[in-house]
């Protein structure tokens, strides 16, 4: 690592029971299930050598709780935002993926024929966030805290949708190759800031399609 970078490990939440049962979070406070607690815990062993300064999370508590358990392992107490929520899904919260996919079929038939560009700035409904505000909110703070720690390691919390927009935005791959069940939990990608631009540097439990 260049010492005039900041390195972010991304990192999903572990499993919920809204994740088993095909639930749109969202905003949602689904608290992590006795699988995802153990996840949680594998992960924090597996960057048990890795030197964090600071940890952040969401602060919705399945992504909290993940943090807290890999940070506990470096001493860390975690900082939370809502800049790394989940996207918003609005009036489709709460309802299976199946069920959301099938009610807004049309919507995303035409969503998938989108750009990249175009698919982060689509509306699929007007409850919920576009992937460009998910994107812009989290870049945001990323940037902040990129700036403000260059040459440190920082652990991010988050969640599967938010990482899924990023990952495109970023150039890392195509809306297309991002399926539904891409990244794990607890899967993670490593991004590296100068504060400015981004560079995604490696990956572990993110399958492209």
């Amino acid at each position: 690592m260049k010492s005039t970078s900041t390195v972010f490990y991304i990192v999903r939440h572990g499993e919920t029971d809204g994740n088993v049962k095909h639930i749109q979070q969202g905003h949602m406070d689904f608290p992590l299930n006795e699988n995802g607690i153990q996840q949680a815990k594998k992960r924090a062993q597996d960057l048990k050598k890795i030197h964090f300064d600071y940890a952040y999370s969401s602060d919705l508590i399945r992504a909290h709780k993940t943090a807290e358990i890999i940070a506990l392992e470096h001493d860390l107490v975690v900082t939370t935002t809502k800049a790394l929520r989940e996207r918003n899904f609005g009036k489709y919260q709460g309802i299976s993926t199946d069920d959301f996919t099938d009610d807004v079929t049309a919507l995303f038939e035409k969503w998938h024929g989108l750009t990249e560009k175009e698919w982060l700035q689509h509306r699929v409904d007007e409850s919920m966030e576009t992937g460009e505000e998910v994107v812009s909110r989290a870049l945001l703070f990323l940037r902040e805290i990129a700036v403000g720690n260059l040459g440190k390691t920082i652990l991010t919390v988050c969640h599967g949708g938010i990482m899924r927009d990023l990952l495109v935005h970023l150039g890392w791959a195509k809306q297309s190759e991002l399926r539904r069940f891409a990244i794990q939990n607890t899967g993670y990608f490593i991004l590296e800031s100068d504060g400015i631009d981004f560079f995604v540097t490696d990956t572990k439990g993110i399958e492209k399609k």
